[in-house]
């Protein structure tokens, strides 16, 4: 298995440099599986929102095609797919993967009042105001 870089998937999304993303999705294709792991999903989310200016929809477009390559293996699926669905409602990708990592046995403090108000308006986890 494979694990890849961000600036792998950032070409084969954006397309931005033809002759990379190509040369991306041919490595990709050649492989038996891949691994993405979190901290690539997060760096992505912020590359495509940041610097490719995608809105919450185009990112979360481009998540769903990565969860439904069938070489592609995520780092805590479930964790992941539940960042999603939050970030989907309107929660920061990054708050939302903190929010599911932390599981919903842990409090997740914070100075962050928004985020604490959206997070318990969406029943996500627990979260407290330090």
């Amino acid at each position: 298995m494979t694990a890849v870089d961000t600036n792998i998937l950032a070409r084969i999304i954006t397309n931005d440099d033809r002759a990379q993303a190509a040369r991306a999705a041919a490595f990709l294709k050649r492989q038996d599986r891949v691994f993405v792991g979190k901290t690539v999903l997060l760096e992505l989310e912020w590359v495509l929102r940041k610097a490719y200016r995608y809105s919450p929809q185009q990112v979360l477009a481009a998540f769903k095609l990565l969860l439904d390559t069938n070489n592609v293996e995520l780092e805590e699926e479930a964790t992941v797919a539940q960042a999603l669905r939050w970030y989907q409602q309107g929660l920061d990708f990054a708050d939302s993967l903190h929010l599911a990592s932390a599981g919903p046995t842990r409090k997740f403090a914070t100075f962050d009042a928004a985020l604490h108000r959206l997070a318990e308006k969406l029943n996500a986890g627990k979260t407290t105001v330090v």
